[in-house]
């Protein structure tokens, strides 16, 4: 009988501990519920092409900004998210959704307290420094590409294709496009994209001609000037279409639409 407490002390003890040992971790949790999908590293960019969703680091890359960086709130997006995915709530670009389509919903699957877990973790960990230097060195090549394949000269940065950011931002809630101001966006998008067209049709059998004419050692630059006139005539033709497109789209869109969209330009 003098035994009974200290070994009914001791058995309580050791079902405590192993309670508490079993209590899955964020990490864990994060691993059981999410990485079937999201994968869990640093993706290269030849990784991002094959993925079914996005990468957890890209997710979080996305998240935390639209909640200004917000831990609360950012939790309180990730725990409803999942619950009740919706495409207007997402914060990703809309070609991504497209791509991915919208996550099934975790509702009934995940406790309320293991979703806690799991958001405070992906907060804590996600987006990694590492993620954040690729992803920038990635933008920032798209960036030169496009200023190199495009005919319009002027600075990508201080005047966008805003009709390429309205695109993937269309369905978004916090964007509220009316149908009407849809009706007209799409007919701004079509007229430009239609000119532009035209114009790059144009300018790659001249810029072909001119690369051919200057190895000519049988040609002279004055032979050659009237194509390079030709061609610059064109790229500024393209520049006005481009203009015309952006001053279109800024008439037709709200001032608050267009403060939610300005952070999108160097994106």
């Amino acid at each position: 009988m003098i035994l009974t407490k200290p070994l009914l002390l001791i058995s309580t003890l050791f079902a405590l501990t192993s309670t508490i040992q079993a209590t899955p971790t964020g990490e864990e949790l994060v691993k059981a519920n999410c990485a079937s999908c999201h994968s869990l590293g640093v993706p290269t960019p030849e990784q991002i092409q094959s993925f079914k969703a996005p990468a957890m680091e890209a997710v979080l890359f996305h998240v935390k900004p639209a909640h200004n960086n917000d831990d609360a709130k950012t939790k309180e997006f990730i725990v409803d998210y999942v619950q009740n995915p919706k495409i207007k709530k997402s914060v990703c670009e809309s070609n991504k959704v497209a791509k991915f389509g919208v996550m099934p919903s975790l509702k009934g699957k995940v406790s309320p307290e293991d979703l806690s877990t799991i958001a405070d973790y992906l907060i804590k960990t996600y987006p990694t420094p590492k993620f954040v230097s690729l992803i920038t060195e990635m933008q920032t090549n798209g960036k030169m590409n496009s200023l190199k394949n495009s005919p319009f000269l002027m600075n990508q940065d201080k005047l966008p294709h805003l009709t390429k950011i309205l695109m993937e931002n269309w369905e978004k809630a916090s964007l509220n496009l009316t149908d009407e101001q849809k009706t007209k966006l799409l007919v701004v998008r079509k007229e430009t994209l239609t000119a532009v067209k035209k114009i790059k049709k144009a300018l790659k059998p001249l810029e072909t001609e001119v690369i051919e004419l200057t190895v000519d050692e049988d040609t002279t630059l004055k032979d050659i000037k009237p194509k390079v006139d030709e061609i610059a005539r064109l790229k500024a033709e393209a520049s006005m279409i481009q203009l015309k497109c952006l001053k279109d789209s800024v008439a037709i869109l709200t001032e608050e639409q267009l403060e939610l969209l300005l952070p999108f330009w160097d994106a």
